[in-house]
């Protein structure tokens, strides 16, 4: 294999890898966040 297509394959996966952690931890602590608010201080959810 050529170094440069495995140095390209191996960004490119780190990069899959980040944004999908970044997706499944934002998303959840979104939510709770909206929930919460909505609990203590009667916020919209859609706001």
């Amino acid at each position: 294999m050529n170094i440069g297509f495995l140095i390209l394959m191996i960004v490119g996966g780190a990069a899959g890898l980040f944004s999908t952690l970044y997706i499944l931890i934002s998303l959840p602590y979104m939510i709770i966040k909206k929930v919460y608010r909505k609990a203590k201080y009667g916020i919209s959810l859609f706001d």
